[in-house]
């Protein structure tokens, strides 16, 4: 039989069911509602193109590795490269081995120049590129070559790089599968050309990071070994300069500076000659035509022609005049 405080009790327990279960149905109803509402804004922001679009791919990017588990593990990426110049005695043969222990390791011959000194010397420089796992191995034979003059290693790690690079490209693709599948689900012209343009973009990008992703692969996978090839010099005797040595030279000196005189003499002997010519013209032909000046007559008086001076007396003649007077 029930008692009052029972029945209190019983209503109360059932109140408080009811309350507990309507508010689990509101906030399953709301967590709908706001998981709609994003997939919607997603929806909008892929679809033109938005900057929200653009940061919620690259949190998903950030957070891909998490989601799919743990990373695959790369071996080291090292880009190496070295430099050597090497003396031999006979360049073409040194040339041929060089080329015949870089294709044995599984390489190729890359940009290869040769020349010549003043001296006759040949001289050759060429880029070999053979497999990473070789490289050690490869080197050491171009070196017994000759003598070692000159010689230049250098090993960069760039896993980083490569990691990242390749997380972009699997991002970037998903992206592009993303847009081509909203394209497909797109109703409106308007969307469709923005879907369009962003597609063009990011595929862009994508040929950019594949581009990269097939440069850093084939610096990584293949070591640049820059080889200088060069003929050893032929020392000579050391011939100090003597007397009959210093007298060739005195000749050969007297010789050309006669040389140069004659040279000076021929260049002016027609400008002499001209010269003379102009000379004998002028004493033989224009100077006798010229009127000749007339000497001038004595001047005449009354009297007569006026007598010349005399010189003036001695001081002595003239005082004896005095006393006789």
């Amino acid at each position: 039989m029930r008692t009052p405080h029972t029945a209190r009790r019983h209503r109360v327990l059932a109140g408080v069911l009811l309350a507990a279960c309507l508010a689990l149905a509101g906030c399953g109803g709301a967590d709908d509602m706001g998981g709609s509402s994003k997939a919607a804004s997603d929806s909008k922001a892929e679809a033109a193109g938005a900057p929200g679009g653009r940061a919620a791919e690259s949190g998903k990017a950030g957070n891909g590795t998490a989601a799919r588990g743990t990373p695959k593990l790369i071996p080291d990426a090292i880009i190496r490269t070295a430099s050597l110049t090497v003396e031999v005695k006979d360049v073409p043969s040194a040339l041929e081995a060089a080329r015949a222990t870089a294709e044995d390791a599984g390489g190729y011959v890359g940009n290869e120049t040769t020349s010549r000194d003043t001296d006759g010397h040949e001289r050759t420089r060429v880029v070999l590129r053979v497999p990473t796992g070789k490289y050690d191995e490869v080197l050491t034979g171009l070196q017994g070559t000759g003598r070692v003059v000159d010689r230049t290693a250098k090993a960069v790690d760039v896993t980083d790089q490569v990691v990242d690079v390749d997380s972009r490209v699997a991002s970037q693709r998903a992206g592009v599968a993303r847009i081509r599948a909203l394209m497909g689900k797109a109703a409106k012209l308007s969307d469709v050309v923005a879907l369009e343009g962003e597609l063009s973009s990011r595929q862009a990008d994508l040929e950019a990071l594949l581009a990269r992703q097939a440069s850093l692969k084939d610096r990584t996978s293949l070591a640049t070994i820059t080889l200088s090839l060069s003929e050893t010099p032929v020392r000579q005797a050391d011939d100090s300069p003597g007397f009959t040595d210093a007298l060739a030279g005195g000749w050969h000196v007297f010789v050309d500076v006669l040389r140069w005189i004659a040279l000076a003499l021929g260049a002016a002997l027609p400008f002499v000659a001209l010269a003379g010519l102009l000379v004998l013209l002028w004493l033989r032909v224009v100077r006798p035509r010229l009127p000749r000046r007339a000497k001038p007559a004595p001047a005449t008086t009354a009297l007569g022609p006026l007598p010349s001076a005399r010189p003036a007396p001695d001081s002595a003649e003239a005082a004896g005049r005095g006393d006789r007077d």
